[in-house]
């Protein structure tokens, strides 16, 4: 298969881009194209051979659900069989933006889309893009990252095209991605709001909105075959190529790892770092929403150097930094399963 890559204004979307993608999805075909988030790989939502074919791109596990994407909250209301309170409160809060609510599903979403489970995720991104797109396609866009599975997700159309190039037909590049890391996800509808996946919206911010907020600890299902309640649960997931290792300060560690001869990538906030022949150092910024920015896309410029191994120095413990502790610690995990 031939990967075509359609470059596009990610402020003003030219239409006869947007609308060559919109007929590919409507089609029953593959499109991967940017959010606020990460780079999506979309496909019509209510199309099941469709979306089993975003399962068959990436190698994911049937198992894990996807992201519903919506033009709006009332798309989304069309999407789920159940619409509590706190999905308006939330929803005219956050919508457009990186949160998505795990809710009851309507019998029209397929079985492929959540994983065979009882509920559904959507959201309503704010990526011009991605709202040009569904607005032209009049479709829910099942989408997760554009990425094969339990690799790092994808902030450019370059990062896209090397992991899923030759797999999927058609990309739209609109350039590099803001946010750099996934949504945020809550579940409503069963009890007390519950944070699933921490992302871009930090659990106060939705406490502001909605009250407390019940954090997910992951448990073992009895059966390892169980739907996921949610993407981006995989114990292993987010990870470089090169094995990651996560260290209050790495110093140490990257100093006998460059002696025993091989090269290392340095993830740190630390300043005025050491040039040292076989070292790549990726200085991110020392705030959280900087950080997340760039973290994904530093990885990527690692990958790319080649390196051996890659030290992290772990970020604060405190909530802002909730959502890249995440995904670090799951980038550093050897196992794949729940």
């Amino acid at each position: 298969m031939v990967t075509e890559t359609w470059s596009v204004n990610p402020e003003s979307p030219d239409t006869e881009s947007i609308a060559r993608a919109a007929e590919q999805l409507r089609s029953g075909n593959l499109v991967a194209f940017p959010t606020e988030t990460v780079y999506g790989l979309g496909a019509n939502a209510l199309d099941a051979v469709a979306v089993e074919r975003i399962f068959i791109a990436k190698g994911r596990p049937t198992r894990n659900p996807v992201i519903v994407h919506v033009i709006d909250a009332e798309a989304a209301r069309e999407v789920a069989a159940d619409w509590p309170n706190e999905a308006d409160l939330l929803a005219e809060r956050f919508w457009p933006g990186p949160l998505t609510l795990i809710l009851s599903r309507r019998k029209e979403i397929p079985d492929i889309v959540t994983g065979g489970g009882p509920t559904v995720g959507v959201r309503v991104p704010a990526h011009p893009v991605a709202l040009a797109l569904l607005r032209a396609a009049g479709i829910p866009i099942a989408a997760p990252s554009a990425n094969r599975s339990l690799q790092l997700s994808p902030t450019l159309a370059a990062h896209v095209a090397q992991s899923l190039g030759g797999r999927i037909p058609f990309i739209l590049d609109g350039g590099p991605t803001s946010g750099g890391l996934e949504s945020t996800v809550v579940r409503l509808g069963d009890g007390q709001p519950l944070l699933l996946r921490p992302g871009l919206l930090s659990p106060a911010e939705i406490e502001a909105v909605i009250g407390p907020l019940l954090r997910h600890t992951a448990h073992a299902p009895s059966n390892q075959e169980d739907p996921l309640p949610a993407p981006g649960m995989m114990s292993r997931h987010y990870a470089p190529s090169a094995p990651l290792e996560i260290h209050e300060d790495g110093s140490d560690r990257v100093y006998r790892l460059l002696e025993s001869g091989v090269s290392v990538g340095w993830l740190t906030c630390k300043h005025d770092m050491p040039v040292i022949p076989g070292l790549f150092i990726r200085q991110l910024p020392d705030d959280a929403a900087g950080y997340a920015s760039r973290l994904y896309a530093a990885l990527h410029e690692l990958d790319a150097c080649n390196v051996s191994h890659i030290v992290v120095d772990m970020p604060p413990p405190s909530e802002d930094w909730l959502a890249v502790r995440d995904r670090l610690t799951r980038a550093a995990a050897t196992e794949d399963n729940f």
